[in-house]
């Protein structure tokens, strides 16, 4: 019997960037038409307006609700109705709010279970009234009701990172840093190692809070780290975040846990190739994003890279297949018979150097 392909949704991200152009250039490709069934949640007119204004030969099928979506073809689901002017290069109230609408309606199919995994393209913070206006992530937490539950792992290659914090200001951020929330967060990382990346044993980096180890690694970060390997999880450091990056020590790990937003993206673009995506752990809808933004700069130009987009459907693919996988023997797990016994090398192993705990 043949495995019915992955349901895919996509919503449109911001109408004046280059959301369109990197769908279009992706689905050309046939052998993606092969190994998902994509919804794209967005507006067949604004579809049309920039096909047109790129000149491109990208064909699609117009449907009103997702249950329609059919195999081997680019389904554009209609969100709204209503005209929305495209200003192309501009970010606009009402290219954001498109963008809004367009997410919207795919968490209220997720919820009737019409897709197995989502995607979503960029809207930039600049296109909403306030200043600190949620992300993406922080929306789909509001609307599952699970608000401040996840993390957001950026992947390129064998490189995944996350920020403890999140993407507030720096003042803000050394604020919230807690013992309970790197418990918290850490235990998040963890468990999609486990269950996303299929890594049965997985081993997390810890970065310092200050360049030099001070008092917030003495009574933050190490108890935290303690209390981690106390549960079984394999978390190590605290690590200065300059020689850990240079010295590509972060290819001993499967992950690593910054503490700041830009603690993580100042080491991850210097090292990065192009297409990183994104991975929002802790969340019961797989969700990715192509870890770009809008692009506002070349919007309509036609030279939008749409790799980083066909990262993050690759990844919601894998996601999607490895959570499953993971979660079907745990739905009959066979009585344990014998008892792990804990082994501390590792510890050993993965010890910070005398020279950075003296901060040296």
């Amino acid at each position: 019997m043949e495995e019915k392909k992955i349901r895919i949704a996509i919503t449109h991200g911001d109408t004046n960037g280059t959301g369109y152009e990197t769908i279009f250039k992706t689905f050309a490709e046939p052998a993606f038409l092969e190994l998902c069934t994509p919804i794209i949640y967005g507006s067949p007119k604004i579809a049309a307006y920039h096909r047109k204004s790129l000149d491109m030969q990208a064909n699609f099928s117009i449907i009103n609700k997702a249950a329609d979506a059919r195999d081997d073809r680019l389904n554009m689901l209609a969100c709204f109705d209503e005209e929305v002017k495209v200003d192309l290069g501009t970010p606009t109230p009402a290219s954001a709010k498109a963008a809004q609408r367009a997410l919207d309606r795919a968490l209220e199919d997720f919820d009737a279970g019409l897709f197995d995994a989502l995607v979503t393209l960029p809207v930039c913070p600049e296109d909403n009234a306030a200043a600190l206006a949620p992300t993406t992530a922080q929306r789909i937490e509001r609307a599952l009701s699970l608000d401040g539950k996840s993390i957001t792992i950026h992947v390129n290659d064998d490189l995944r990172i996350a920020s403890l914090t999140g993407d507030i200001p720096l003042v803000d951020a050394l604020r919230e840093i807690r013992k309970d929330l790197i418990v918290e967060k850490a235990t998040v990382l963890h468990q999609c190692l486990r269950s996303d990346f299929m890594l049965s044993n997985p081993r997390i980096a810890i970065l310092q809070i200050n360049p030099q180890a001070g008092a917030e690694e003495e009574e933050i970060l190490k108890p935290a780290i303690a209390e981690l390997h106390n549960a079984g999880i394999g978390i190590y450091g605290p690590y200065p975040a300059d020689d850990f990056f240079s010295n590509y020590n972060h290819q001993l790990f499967d992950a690593t846990l910054a503490m700041y937003q830009d603690q993580a993206m100042i080491p991850l673009r210097m090292l990065e190739n192009s297409g990183r995506a994104l991975l929002t752990a802790g969340l019961p809808i797989v969700h990715t994003a192509p870890g770009t933004t809008p692009e506002f700069d070349i919007a309509g130009k036609g030279t939008a890279d749409e790799s980083a987009l066909r990262n993050a459907i690759y990844l919601a693919i894998d996601t999607f297949r490895h959570r499953n996988e993971y979660e079907e023997p745990l739905a009959n797990p066979l009585k344990k018979l014998y008892h792990e016994k804990r082994d501390d090398s590792e510890k050993v192993r993965f010890a910070i150097p005398k020279k950075h705990e003296q901060g040296k």
